[in-house]
């Protein structure tokens, strides 16, 4: 069982190159889950085999063509930056080669785990994407369920989140690294695996996230291997969560965004809080009136 601390659960950009950053199961010291943040310039093209994993590709900035035997999409994106609009979402089953060709240069984000079921192709439209706000007060924050429990994929789940500034966000602290069945048949927890790539919409910005176990909640702690890690996140940066509680803040003046990629034992984001904290719930007066962003 792989020892985590604040250096190892974040994974910084490269300097250059067409991969902006890359997590890997072996990296990362987990089982399903694969990520790449990549760049295309106009024109430049990137191909790929799902083989036996399902994927997805979410647009940052630019817009894209893609290729397939199972189908070709075109203008998926368009957006200038993250903040100024919803991503497109491609989903691609197993056993797929594929050409990414950028009609207009710029980002895109793409993740892949194994399986072994079949699902159809599905290209999801920003329009058809359900936003909400969620939670109150400084607490407030922005989803886009992109890839939410209940879709027709295997156990790919994607969200984008949007957290004003000096908002916290992920909070209460929850977690999601157990299997929980309840006695009527009702899952109170997954066990998941879970990416955060941020996004900050001004240079010099910054996020706080803390991810940390506790003695009653992680089995970790029974084999001595509890850990607290508070990790500083910039933009293009990738922090990883395979075990315990998992909240952001987003630095004063910045809006922080990530994208989040879950996969585990079900398609599903069943958590639950950190019980020392979950009380804030109950106290919220209002949302933030600057959400929704868009």
């Amino acid at each position: 069982m792989k020892t985590y601390s604040a250096e190892s659960l974040i994974v910084r950009p490269h300097a250059s190159g067409d991969v902006i950053v890359s997590v890997t199961p072996q990296q990362a010291g987990w089982e399903f889950i694969s990520f790449q943040a990549r760049r295309l310039a106009t024109g430049a093209r990137w191909s790929f085999d799902t083989g036996e994993n399902e994927l997805a590709l979410v647009n940052l900035t630019g817009r894209y063509t893609v290729e397939s035997e199972r189908g070709r999409w075109t203008g998926i994106g368009g957006r200038a930056n993250v903040f100024a609009g919803g991503a497109h979402a491609l989903y691609l089953p197993r056993r797929t080669s594929f050409e990414v060709i950028a009609e207009q240069g710029g980002d895109f984000a793409v993740t892949w785990v194994p399986t072994d079921q079949d699902h159809a192709p599905w290209l999801i439209a920003p329009e058809a994407v359900k936003r909400s706000i969620r939670g109150g007060d400084n607490v407030s924050r922005q989803i886009n369920d992109l890839l939410p429990p209940g879709s027709p994929v295997h156990r790919l789940v994607l969200v984008e989140v949007y957290t004003p500034s000096g908002n916290w966000s992920s909070y209460p602290p929850h977690k999601h690294d157990r299997h929980i069945v309840g006695a009527d048949g009702t899952l109170i927890e997954a066990d998941l695996e879970e990416v955060y790539f941020y996004k900050i919409d001004r240079p010099g910005g910054f996020a706080y996230q803390r991810i940390y176990t506790t003695s009653d909640a992680s089995p970790l702690h029974a084999a001595g291997r509890g850990f607290d890690a508070l990790v500083r996140a910039e933009d293009n940066c990738a922090v990883l969560v395979p075990e315990g509680y998992h909240p952001v803040v987003s630095g004063p003046g910045y809006t922080t965004y990530y994208l989040n990629v879950l996969a585990g034992s079900a398609q599903s984001l069943a958590n639950q809080d950190d019980p020392a904290h979950t009380w804030v719930k109950t106290a919220y007066r209002g949302t933030d009136p600057r959400l929704p962003l868009y």
